[in-house]
């Protein structure tokens, strides 16, 4: 399936895996350098770029007072073209923890809509799991698991250093923080509810 991948404005240290043909690019705001980096062509440029200091050639350029962030303009453009997998880069290291914090919450958004998202950050990723996320033998480093949007029931841990069976995670008690990968291959899944894992990049 085609994914859209957003760029921010936050801190970026290269893809981690390359761009496919048939991905769609947004560059958001700030997002434009990295590409400009990459030395690739946006499918669109959007924001109201108070973080990039100019407008591009063929942007959408939107009022700096608006309900939405940049990123969500680029989700909402996403969403209406018909993707469902989206991928942002420059979305966790910004020096706004606000937006990263808005962020998070865009990606419950994209999961009450029917889709999904990865913010990946220069030294972790964090994603929404509404059923299972598998990892690889070799993981190494810490994950986290949060219940996001209200309780997650029914949650399983298996091949970390602390695991689970069918517990209920709720989102005033962070019980699922700082658990480890062992190198063995690991499972986190859900029954109902969200979660939000953190994981290494």
């Amino acid at each position: 399936m085609a994914r859209c991948v957003v760029f921010c404005a936050g801190g970026f240290q290269g893809l981690e895996k390359p761009l496919l043909p048939d991905d769609y690019i947004i560059a958001a705001d700030g997002g434009f350098s990295h590409v400009q980096t990459l030395g690739c062509k946006p499918d669109c440029i959007l924001g109201d770029f108070d973080s990039l200091g100019f407008v591009p050639e063929g942007a959408q350029v939107f009022p700096v007072e608006k309900d939405d962030t940049d990123a969500m303009l680029a989700v909402r453009h996403g969403l209406a073209l018909g993707y469902r997998e989206f991928v942002f880069y420059g979305a966790l290291e910004g020096a706004r923890l606000d937006h990263t914090i808005s962020n998070y919450q865009t990606l419950l958004y994209l999961v009450r809509h029917g889709a999904h998202g990865t913010l990946v950050g220069c030294h972790q990723c964090v994603t929404t799991v509404t059923d299972s996320l598998s990892f690889p033998e070799g993981m190494d480093g810490t994950v986290s698991v949060f219940a996001v949007g209200g309780e997650a029931r029914g949650v399983t841990l298996t091949g970390l250093q602390y695991n689970a069976e069918d517990i209920t995670l709720t989102p005033d008690f962070p019980l699922g923080v700082s658990n480890h990968f062992t190198g063995s291959a690991a499972i986190v899944s859900v029954n109902s509810g969200t979660l939000l894992v953190v994981y290494p990049r």
